[in-house]
This record gives structure tokens, C-alpha cells and sequence, in this order.
């Protein structure tokens, strides 16, 4: 479904009672150069040669794990089943030291949330990044007080693309599936979505391996600008089916 841009006016009530559940890394937030920072510090210090962004850039989205076994791979060294933990923990307490160094919320990102706020939906964030670092990114870009909550990889009984993740997520807001939308960059994303039977909507400016048009988004986004009359559009059309 094409989008054209439309203004973001306040339509005050008009998604009452509706969750938005919203990836975090490549969706809501730029995150990828202290991410791949952090995998690049631990490649040089296992003596291999840093990754270019580009390249690493698509790994991002299935958690701090999957982004070390891919970058090694990537890298041309792939690590056996118990060299990960190690390197993982390394991973994780040097990202925290530097998880917002230049991580920045995508241009118009807090403008199009506050938009959804005043038309009265509820928001969460669903991303297969543990909770305390989502809740710590959150807290240094002043964007947690948008959130009725907070659900990563550890609050859910599976991580993304499993429904059972996105499920969580918008109970958590307070919501039901039948009045809730998913916004994504990736596989994950869709996969949770499809699988949960709620609609879809993905950016074009995240992080995928697999091209973002062969995902099946119900509304594929350019600009946070065109967030909001995707969300009504999508809820006016789901309105009619239930």
C-alpha cells in the first residue's frame, strides 16, 4: 500500500484504545555506529579487522548475540558454541559504557510518537534487545516517558519473529491484537507480525538483510512524517474486518 505525505494534525481521540508496538534498533532509534563500534572493538581485539558499516549494518535487529556471530563470520571467524559467551559479555558491558555516544531517534521519530499520543494510542517498544539496554538508550535519548512500556528479549517467552514477543508487548500497553499495529525495519519484524495477525507498517531506512519491499508490510514508510495517517489508515481497515 503507497503512502503519500500528509501533514501530522492532531486528530485528538482518534486512535483511543489503540497499541502501536515499535521495534527499537533501525526503527526508532539510529543505533548502528555504537553497535557496530562495539563489534568492531571486539574484532580488533581478537586481531581481526574491523567490519565496514555497511556491511555490518544488516546484522543488527536479532540481539547482541546474533550481531557477534554474524560479525565473526562476517569477518571470516566464525566462532564455535563456546567462544560466544565470553565475547558476548565483553560485548555487552562495553556497549552499555557507550550506548548513546551517537545513537540518535531517527529524524521526526518523537514528533510522529507524541502525534500518535495526542490521537490517543498507546505505545510500547518490542525489540529483541535485552530490556536494561533498551531502557538505558531510552532514558539517554529522553524518549522512555513515551512508552506505556518496555518489553526486550529477556520480559517475553521468545524473542522476535515469534508472535508470542509482540503479544507480550501490547498486553503490556494494555491493548489487544485486534486494535494494534507493529512498526519494524526487518524479518523479525514481519515475521512477528504475520504470525500475531496484526498489521504491518516497516520503514525503509532500518536494518535488513532481506530488501525491505520483499516483507510484506501492510504500509512501507520513507519519513516518520507519514507515521500517523498509516496508523489510522491501517486501524480504519481493521475496524471494518472485526
Amino acid at each position: 500500500m503507497a503512502l503519500e505525505p500528509r501533514a501530522m494534525a492532531a486528530r485528538e481521540g482518534s486512535l483511543a484504545g489503540a497499541v502501536i508496538a515499535f521495534d527499537l534498533d533501525g526503527t526508532l532509534v539510529d543505533t548502528a555506529h555504537d553497535l557496530v563500534g562495539t563489534l568492531n572493538w571486539l574484532l580488533e581485539g581478537e586481531g581481526l579487522a574491523p567490519l565496514p558499516m555497511d556491511e555490518a549494518r544488516p546484522f543488527i535487529g536479532r540481539g547482541a548475540r546474533w550481531l557477534i556471530e554474524r560479525g565473526f563470520q562476517a569477518a571470516e571467524a566464525p566462532l564455535g558454541t563456546g567462544e560466544v559467551q565470553p565475547l558476548l559479555e565483553r560485548f555487552l558491558a562495553r556497549y552499555e559504557a557507550h550506548i548513546a555516544d551517537e545513537s540518535r531517534p531517527f529524524p521526526g521519530c518523537v514528533e510522529a510518537l507524541e502525534a500518535l499520543r495526542g490521537d490517543g494510542a498507546g505505545l510500547v517498544v518490542c525489540t529483541n534487545k535485552l530490556t536494561g539496554l533498551s531502557t538505558t538508550l531510552l532514558d539517554a535519548l529522553d524518549m522512555t516517558r513515551l512508552f506505556e512500556a518496555v518489553i526486550g528479549a529477556d520480559r517475553a517467552p521468545a524473542i522476535k519473529p515469534d508472535p508470542r514477543h509482540l503479544l507480550t508487548a501490547i498486553a503490556a500497553a494494555g491493548g489487544a491484537p485486534a486494535r494494534a499495529i507493529l512498526v519494524g525495519d526487518a524479518a523479525t519484524d514481519a515475521g512477528a507480525a504475520h504470525a500475531a495477525k496484526v498489521p504491518l507498517i516497516l520503514v525503509s531506512f532500518g536494518y535488513t538483510e532481506t530488501p525491505v519491499g520483499d516483507l510484506g508490510a501492510d504500509i512501507l514508510i520513507d519519513r516518520y512524517d507519514q507515521l500517523p495517517d498509516a496508523c489510522l489508515r491501517l486501524l480504519s481497515v481493521s475496524a471494518l474486518d472485526f
